[in-house]
Protein backbone atom coordinates (compact mmCIF):
# COMPACT_ATOMS: atom_id res chain seq x y z
CA UNK A 1 0.00 0.00 0.00
CA UNK A 2 2.93 2.31 0.85
CA UNK A 3 4.51 1.47 -2.13
CA UNK A 4 1.62 2.38 -4.03
CA UNK A 5 0.85 6.16 -2.40
CA UNK A 6 4.42 6.27 -3.38
CA UNK A 7 4.01 5.91 -7.13
CA UNK A 8 1.03 8.10 -7.43
CA UNK A 9 2.62 10.73 -5.98
CA UNK A 10 5.76 11.05 -8.00
CA UNK A 11 3.44 10.34 -10.66
CA UNK A 12 1.52 13.48 -9.82
CA UNK A 13 5.03 15.28 -9.19
CA UNK A 14 5.99 14.71 -12.77
CA UNK A 15 2.99 15.47 -14.23
CA UNK A 16 2.78 18.84 -12.92
CA UNK A 17 6.39 19.62 -13.28
CA UNK A 18 5.82 19.06 -17.01
CA UNK A 19 4.25 22.12 -17.14
CA UNK A 20 7.01 24.39 -15.86
CA UNK A 21 9.83 24.93 -17.94
CA UNK A 22 12.93 25.63 -15.87
CA UNK A 23 15.04 28.36 -16.01
CA UNK A 24 13.06 30.66 -18.17
CA UNK A 25 10.70 33.92 -17.22
CA UNK A 26 7.26 34.14 -16.74
CA UNK A 27 6.04 33.51 -20.32
CA UNK A 28 3.34 35.94 -19.56
CA UNK A 29 6.36 38.69 -19.14
CA UNK A 30 7.31 40.91 -21.61
CA UNK A 31 10.46 43.21 -21.54
CA UNK A 32 11.43 46.50 -23.46
CA UNK A 33 14.00 49.02 -23.70
CA UNK A 34 13.45 52.44 -24.73
CA UNK A 35 16.51 54.56 -25.71
CA UNK A 36 16.04 58.19 -24.88
CA UNK A 37 16.99 60.24 -27.87
CA UNK A 38 19.35 63.54 -27.40
CA UNK A 39 16.47 65.86 -28.46
CA UNK A 40 13.91 65.52 -25.22
CA UNK A 41 13.81 68.17 -22.90
CA UNK A 42 12.62 69.22 -19.95
CA UNK A 43 10.71 72.77 -18.72
CA UNK A 44 9.64 74.20 -15.92
CA UNK A 45 7.44 76.53 -14.89
CA UNK A 46 6.94 79.03 -12.49
CA UNK A 47 5.65 82.47 -11.01
CA UNK A 48 6.64 85.30 -9.06
CA UNK A 49 3.96 87.98 -7.10
CA UNK A 50 4.70 89.88 -10.42
CA UNK A 51 4.96 87.88 -13.28
CA UNK A 52 5.26 84.24 -14.68
CA UNK A 53 8.76 82.50 -15.88
CA UNK A 54 9.80 79.69 -17.77
CA UNK A 55 13.28 77.26 -17.97
CA UNK A 56 14.02 75.28 -19.95
CA UNK A 57 16.55 72.38 -20.32
CA UNK A 58 16.24 73.05 -24.25
CA UNK A 59 18.08 69.29 -24.91
CA UNK A 60 19.16 66.02 -23.57
CA UNK A 61 23.10 65.46 -23.72
CA UNK A 62 22.95 61.94 -23.23
CA UNK A 63 21.94 58.74 -24.60
CA UNK A 64 19.67 56.70 -21.74
CA UNK A 65 17.90 53.67 -21.68
CA UNK A 66 14.27 53.26 -19.87
CA UNK A 67 13.50 49.14 -19.46
CA UNK A 68 10.23 48.42 -19.45
CA UNK A 69 8.68 45.15 -17.66
CA UNK A 70 5.50 43.89 -17.85
CA UNK A 71 4.70 40.71 -15.49
CA UNK A 72 1.44 39.58 -15.26
CA UNK A 73 -0.62 43.34 -14.24
CA UNK A 74 2.55 45.19 -13.19
CA UNK A 75 4.68 47.75 -15.20
CA UNK A 76 7.83 48.43 -13.71
CA UNK A 77 10.34 50.82 -14.90
CA UNK A 78 14.06 51.22 -14.32
CA UNK A 79 15.96 53.90 -15.75
CA UNK A 80 17.27 57.37 -14.54
CA UNK A 81 17.66 60.40 -16.86
CA UNK A 82 20.58 62.99 -14.97
CA UNK A 83 19.81 66.58 -16.04
CA UNK A 84 22.57 68.92 -15.67
CA UNK A 85 21.69 72.09 -13.64
CA UNK A 86 23.62 74.67 -15.35
CA UNK A 87 21.58 73.57 -18.80
CA UNK A 88 18.67 75.02 -17.38
CA UNK A 89 17.95 78.80 -19.21
CA UNK A 90 15.17 80.92 -18.29
CA UNK A 91 16.10 83.55 -21.08
CA UNK A 92 16.81 85.55 -18.75
CA UNK A 93 20.28 86.10 -17.27
CA UNK A 94 19.45 87.00 -13.64
CA UNK A 95 16.39 84.21 -13.28
CA UNK A 96 18.58 81.58 -14.75
CA UNK A 97 21.25 82.52 -12.21
CA UNK A 98 19.15 82.85 -9.44
CA UNK A 99 17.60 79.39 -10.32
CA UNK A 100 20.71 77.39 -10.76
CA UNK A 101 21.78 79.26 -7.08
CA UNK A 102 18.48 77.85 -5.91
CA UNK A 103 19.05 74.38 -7.00
CA UNK A 104 22.54 74.85 -5.37
CA UNK A 105 24.16 73.64 -8.70
CA UNK A 106 27.45 74.01 -7.33
CA UNK A 107 27.42 71.23 -4.43
CA UNK A 108 24.31 69.46 -6.50
CA UNK A 109 25.44 69.69 -10.34
CA UNK A 110 22.82 66.90 -11.58
CA UNK A 111 19.22 66.87 -10.93
CA UNK A 112 17.78 62.91 -11.44
CA UNK A 113 14.44 61.30 -12.34
CA UNK A 114 14.26 57.32 -11.83
CA UNK A 115 11.54 56.15 -13.45
CA UNK A 116 9.92 53.31 -11.35
CA UNK A 117 6.18 52.12 -13.00
CA UNK A 118 3.34 52.57 -14.98
CA UNK A 119 -0.32 51.65 -14.15
CA UNK A 120 -0.38 49.92 -17.85
CA UNK A 121 1.51 49.22 -20.80
CA UNK A 122 0.76 51.98 -23.30
CA UNK A 123 -0.54 50.55 -26.99
CA UNK A 124 2.22 52.61 -28.34
CA UNK A 125 -0.41 54.13 -31.47
CA UNK A 126 -0.52 57.75 -32.86
CA UNK A 127 -3.31 58.63 -30.79
CA UNK A 128 -1.87 60.18 -27.43
CA UNK A 129 -2.65 57.53 -24.58
CA UNK A 130 -3.33 59.09 -20.98
CA UNK A 131 -0.84 57.02 -18.42
CA UNK A 132 0.28 57.65 -14.80
CA UNK A 133 3.28 56.19 -13.01
CA UNK A 134 5.71 57.13 -9.99
CA UNK A 135 8.82 58.22 -10.39
CA UNK A 136 11.81 59.68 -7.99
CA UNK A 137 12.78 63.25 -8.62
CA UNK A 138 15.99 63.87 -7.10
CA UNK A 139 16.98 67.88 -6.59
CA UNK A 140 19.93 69.30 -4.32
CA UNK A 141 20.47 65.86 -2.93
CA UNK A 142 16.62 65.47 -1.74
CA UNK A 143 15.01 62.52 -2.80
CA UNK A 144 11.16 62.35 -3.32
CA UNK A 145 8.47 59.75 -4.83
CA UNK A 146 5.73 61.75 -7.36
CA UNK A 147 2.98 60.30 -8.89
CA UNK A 148 3.26 61.84 -12.48
CA UNK A 149 0.54 61.80 -15.50
CA UNK A 150 1.88 60.65 -18.88
CA UNK A 151 0.55 60.94 -22.40
CA UNK A 152 2.20 58.37 -24.75
CA UNK A 153 1.85 58.04 -28.49
CA UNK A 154 4.12 56.51 -31.50
CA UNK A 155 4.64 58.51 -34.42
CA UNK A 156 5.18 56.81 -38.11
CA UNK A 157 8.60 57.17 -37.81
CA UNK A 158 7.96 54.89 -34.64
CA UNK A 159 9.62 57.76 -32.16
CA UNK A 160 7.79 57.47 -28.74
CA UNK A 161 6.62 60.55 -27.37
CA UNK A 162 6.69 60.47 -23.64
CA UNK A 163 5.00 63.52 -21.89
CA UNK A 164 4.94 63.90 -18.14
CA UNK A 165 3.88 66.26 -15.95
CA UNK A 166 3.87 67.01 -11.96
CA UNK A 167 3.66 69.70 -9.47
CA UNK A 168 6.64 70.03 -6.82
CA UNK A 169 7.72 72.58 -4.53
CA UNK A 170 10.91 74.09 -3.61
CA UNK A 171 10.04 73.04 -0.35
CA UNK A 172 9.95 69.59 -1.09
CA UNK A 173 13.71 69.16 -1.46
CA UNK A 174 14.40 72.14 1.33
CA UNK A 175 14.66 74.97 -1.05
CA UNK A 176 13.86 78.50 -0.55
CA UNK A 177 12.28 79.93 -3.69
CA UNK A 178 14.28 83.36 -4.89
CA UNK A 179 13.78 86.24 -3.60
CA UNK A 180 14.93 90.01 -4.91
CA UNK A 181 15.07 93.82 -4.17
CA UNK A 182 14.76 93.01 -0.37
CA UNK A 183 12.01 90.51 -0.44
CA UNK A 184 9.61 92.62 -2.86
CA UNK A 185 9.50 90.10 -5.75
CA UNK A 186 8.82 86.77 -4.50
CA UNK A 187 8.91 83.41 -6.63
CA UNK A 188 6.20 81.10 -5.47
CA UNK A 189 7.14 77.67 -3.94
CA UNK A 190 4.96 75.72 -6.53
CA UNK A 191 6.57 74.55 -9.72
CA UNK A 192 5.05 72.90 -12.81
CA UNK A 193 7.08 70.38 -14.07
CA UNK A 194 6.95 69.27 -17.89
CA UNK A 195 9.08 67.26 -19.51
CA UNK A 196 9.19 65.25 -23.35
CA UNK A 197 11.07 62.36 -23.81
CA UNK A 198 11.71 61.33 -27.68
CA UNK A 199 12.30 57.07 -27.42
CA UNK A 200 13.37 54.40 -29.83
CA UNK A 201 12.20 50.59 -29.07
CA UNK A 202 15.30 48.89 -28.75
CA UNK A 203 12.35 45.06 -30.10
Amino acid sequence: MLFKNLTCSFLLLITLTSFISPGYPNASSQIKKWVISENSNLRVNGSTNINTFICEIPSYDQIDTITVNKSNKDVLLSGTINLNVKSFDCHNVIMTHDLRKTLKQDQYPVLHISFLTLNKLPDLTAKAEPVTGWVFIEIAGVRKRFEVNYQISQDNQKIIHLLGSRDVNFSDFNLIPPRKLGGMIKTNDKLSVDFHLKMKSMD
